[in-house]
Formats: C-alpha cells, sequence, structure tokens
C-alpha cells in the first residue's frame, strides 16, 4: 500500500490555498477597492485607553481580601480543570 503524505491540510480552504501557491505563488488576494476603512475617533481611543489602564488595579484596590481570594480560587479551579471547591 502507497504510503500518504501527512502535510496536506484537512481543511477545504487551506488545500484551495497550497494549490493555489504551488501554481502561482506570487498571487496574492487583492483587498476590495470598494471597501473602506473605518477611521477611529482618536479622542475615544484615548479615552478608551485610559480607563482600561487603570480598571484593574481600581477594581482590585475595591475588593475585599477574603472576596480577593474567593475569586483566584475559583481561577485556579478552572485553569486546573477541578470544580468549584
Amino acid at each position: 500500500m502507497p504510503k500518504r503524505s501527512s502535510t496536506r491540510p484537512k481543511d477545504t480552504q487551506q488545500l484551495a490555498r497550497s494549490v493555489l501557491d504551488a501554481v502561482a505563488p506570487d498571487a496574492d488576494p487583492k483587498p476590495d477597492a470598494n471597501v473602506k476603512e473605518k477611521a477611529k475617533n482618536p479622542a475615544a481611543v484615548a479615552l478608551g485607553r485610559l480607563g482600561g489602564l487603570k480598571g484593574g488595579k481600581a477594581r482590585a484596590a475595591k475588593l475585599s481580601a477574603a472576596k480577593r481570594k474567593a475569586i483566584a480560587k475559583k481561577a485556579a479551579a478552572k485553569r486546573w480543570g477541578h470544580g468549584e471547591r
């Protein structure tokens, strides 16, 4: 029985792309000319980043030690695949 190559992608899209690369290696899909990238509001980006930078520290400072411990135990149980104890 002949050996089969295990390097062939299992996904049909990956297989199609590998065939295309074999036929025309420099053929890259061109982005659609009609699609415009949405510009983000710089003020909103700065404001969102500011809140994101202080969010975790502010939440940790607000929590009691017992509540932080309970959250940490729950996270460790999920991480290691154990049920809550």
